[in-house]
């Protein structure tokens, strides 16, 4: 099963929580900051997505979407 991870980039704040637990560690830092200053979440590799969702469970902020096909 595949997934893709869609995150609110303007409401990411950085907090790296969805980095520690992505299973497939493919989730990494944006080098360029938000609209409010901080470096955002970003899938690096997407392919290896699998839509597990730990990543959007652990966020505090609610700003990942997961899909799955």
């Amino acid at each position: 099963m595949a997934g893709r991870v869609l995150f609110d980039r303007d409401r990411c704040k950085g907090c790296e929580l969805c980095v520690d637990v992505c299973p497939r560690h493919i989730i990494g830092m944006d080098s360029a900051t938000n609209s409010r200053g901080y470096h955002p979440a970003h899938v690096e590799r997407m392919e290896e997505c699998t839509g597990c969702a730990s990543c959007a469970r652990m966020c505090p902020d609610s700003v990942i979407t997961v899909e799955r096909d």
